[in-house]
């Protein structure tokens, strides 16, 4: 049974390799385009996506929002 997925969620541009390696890219180029995929991403839950790499002004976008109970482990890329 495979286990909890990881997503990559930020500007395109920055995240265009990340599909190429099987993870599920969530392309947001505003900070609403941020947080509603976030919010997405977080009612799915973590059985099915553990981890998400986000880029630097997409972890600005969500702020304390990353750490709340329930949400994913993160990463930022560097800028």
């Amino acid at each position: 049974m495979p286990g909890p997925e990881v997503a990559a969620l930020g500007e395109p541009a920055r995240l265009a390799g990340f599909a190429l390696t099987g993870v599920t890219v969530h392309a947001a180029e505003t900070d609403d385009e941020v947080r509603a995929a976030w919010s997405a991403i977080v009612a799915g839950g973590t059985d099915r996506i553990g981890a998400v790499v986000l880029t630097a002004r997409a972890a600005a976008a969500l702020g304390a929002a990353r750490s709340a109970p329930g949400s994913p482990l993160t990463a930022v890329m560097p800028a």
